[in-house]
């Protein structure tokens, strides 16, 4: 172990090996005493045998692990598996791309999956990102000697109830909106009205380009959607106006929500939408619950479910489905007409009364 100099350089330095294998760090500083100091710091955590613990967890990153995930772990596993550790990281590559292992904590990961399910994905698919991420973190901690723990341990998974449908009454739509104003420069209310009038996902409203949008048609095209096929989104007035207004202050082109010039990040939203959630008081309410108002909403008005459907973009309308139960009450004026046939039936009347 030693101190050294870099060509023009006056940082200090240090040179170690930890299990055979050499390191060199910065010690970030020009004075030699401190450097020495920091240096004799580390030769106790090498000797107690921390040092690892703490340093290679700081400059190992998830995209390293889950590299060396894909190399050396999957391809010992069955087609299928690989093709699922392959969807699951691209979706966590999304969050914790460039991110430390350090810095990958319980509570980060908790996010992560608040995250994913608030977009209307499914516990299953949520459980299935979470597995990957624990079975690439068990190997970095028990084999690669990268981390200490795996953080996914003190995580607990939601159980795969999927049945569970919630949408907002119009007083906490109100009360939501008014909490919302503001946060994440004024267009987390501008996404939460874009979600209840046009239905679309929290991912499909992030990637929203202005290219995508016809304000003279009226229409919004989705490229990217759940099913890999494009639709298209009729728009009512309420959005309609919105856009216009915000085309008026932004230049349109290029995403329609952006913040400091970049498109708009899941967890930025997620997290102004959880702060307005709580600040409004509503509870066990999640981003995609949003779309699932606008369903309801519109069974409740008596569109039918076939048109639901393709609005919602489903492909099978057994998945529209679960808002039939809002769609009898809507019904009832049809079979009012029943009422007419009755009408002057004397024996009928005799029946009932008798």
């Amino acid at each position: 172990m030693g101190l050294y100099r870099r060509k023009d350089s006056p940082i200090w330095w240090m040179s170690f090996s930890v299990n055979k294998r050499q390191y060199q760090r910065s010690t970030g500083t020009a004075d030699k005493r401190l450097a020495e100091n920091i240096l004799a710091k580390v030769k106790t955590q090498v000797v107690e045998g921390k040092w690892f613990e703490i340093d290679e967890a700081r400059n190992r990153t998830f995209d390293e692990m889950m590299e060396k995930f894909m190399r050396e772990h999957a391809p010992k596993r069955e087609p299928s598996t690989q093709r699922m550790y392959k969807n699951s990281i691209n979706q966590l590559q999304r969050y914790f791309g460039g991110m430390t292992l350090a810095s990958i904590t319980p509570k980060t990961i908790a996010e992560y999956m608040q995250m994913r399910h608030d977009g209307g994905v499914s516990i299953a698919t949520c459980n299935r990102d979470f597995s990957t991420l624990s079975k690439a973190f068990n190997l970095a901690w028990k084999q690669w000697e990268w981390c200490k723990e795996n953080p996914c341990i003190k995580v607990q998974r939601e159980p795969e109830n999927n049945k569970v449908l919630r949408w907002l009454s119009q007083e906490e739509e109100d009360s939501l909106m008014r909490t919302a104003a503001g946060l994440l420069d004024g267009q987390l209310t501008e996404v939460i009205t874009i979600a209840l009038h046009a239905g679309m996902r929290q991912g499909e409203i992030l990637n929203l380009k202005w290219e995508n949008i016809d304000l003279f048609r009226k229409t919004i095209i989705i490229t990217k959607t759940k099913n890999k096929e494009p639709r298209t989104i009729p728009m009512n007035q309420t959005v309609v106006e919105l856009l216009k207004a915000k085309g008026k202050v932004m230049s349109m082109s290029g995403h329609v929500f952006t913040t400091q010039g970049r498109s708009m990040k899941f967890r930025n939203l997620v997290k102004s939408f959880h702060l307005a959630l709580k600040k409004a008081e509503v509870k066990n309410f999640r981003f995609h619950d949003l779309r699932h108002t606008f369903a309801t909403r519109l069974v409740q008005a008596g569109v039918d479910l076939y048109s639901v459907a393709k609005l919602l973009g489903h492909k099978d309308i057994k998945t529209t489905q679960r808002y039939a139960h809002h769609y009898p009450e809507s019904l009832r004026h049809h079979v009012k007409i029943l009422d007419n046939f009755s009408a002057g039936n004397d024996a009928k009347k005799e029946a009932f009364s008798g």
